[in-house]
């Protein structure tokens, strides 16, 4: 199978009708081209309080935003109640990546996701976040099966969105589509322990906006009306 090859993709169990939690542009563009491609009706949800400061919350989903409309793909754009993602992983703050903050993390956009597709007519959810060679599957899986068990009609799908050549795919997207390249997960926790790790290698601090795959340094333009 080429990187342009893809499988055809079957909901389990009859499923019809898929809630894509989404991360960003980068991690959801093969998702969403998989998924496009083997007829599976999607809609994307956007719910991620975790990413900090603002501009870069902004330019991630407005880049999601971009490619979504780009495959005519409803794109629903939740609340950003930093406020109460401070609250679910206060006495976390010192745990590291792929820790029991992370887990809360995804537990928090999830239990939304779930009750978003519940209310909403859908009987699966899945996320974007598993296609990331920096995550933990089975940390991202469990998350999402406790809160598709909330609903007795949902279900968690746990397909592995980087065999097949996926996460190779997703970088190639992310060229082509030139997408904003973020350099840390998205939390203020993850930022501090990255520029920590820089300093410590000689590097420079991370510069919000600035990397895009494909190009040298490039400042990122929102689109009107966009508060980036």
């Amino acid at each position: 199978m080429t990187l342009t090859e893809r499988p055809i993709l079957q909901l389990p169990d009859n499923r019809r009708k898929v809630l894509l939690h989404s991360c960003c542009a980068p991690c959801s563009g093969e998702v969403m081209e998989a998924m496009t491609a083997s007829g599976i009706e999607y809609a994307i949800y956007f719910y991620n309080p975790n990413i900090h400061p603002d501009r870069e919350y902004e330019i991630r989903k407005n880049e999601n935003i971009r490619f979504a409309e780009q495959h005519g793909i409803e794109f629903i754009d939740a609340d950003y109640d930093r406020d109460n993602w401070f609250e679910r992983v206060r006495g976390l703050e010192d745990e590291p990546e792929r820790g029991q903050r992370c887990t809360v993390c995804f537990d928090m956009r999830f239990e939304r996701t779930a009750l978003y597709a519940h209310e909403h007519g859908f009987d699966t959810i899945t996320s974007s976040l598993g296609i990331s060679r920096w995550k933990d599957m089975n940390q991202i899986n469990g998350s999402g099966e406790r809160a598709a068990a909330r609903y007795p009609e949902l279900i968690y799908w746990t397909y592995n969105w980087r065999k097949g050549g996926g996460s190779a795919r997703m970088i190639e997207i992310s060229k082509r589509e030139t997408f904003y390249q973020q350099e840390y997960c998205g939390c203020v926790y993850s930022l501090r322990d990255t520029n920590r790790h820089r300093r410590e290698q000689g590097r420079e601090r991370i510069k919000i906006g600035i990397k895009f795959y494909g190009k040298d340094e490039l400042e990122f333009n929102p689109p009107p009306g966009a508060d980036a």
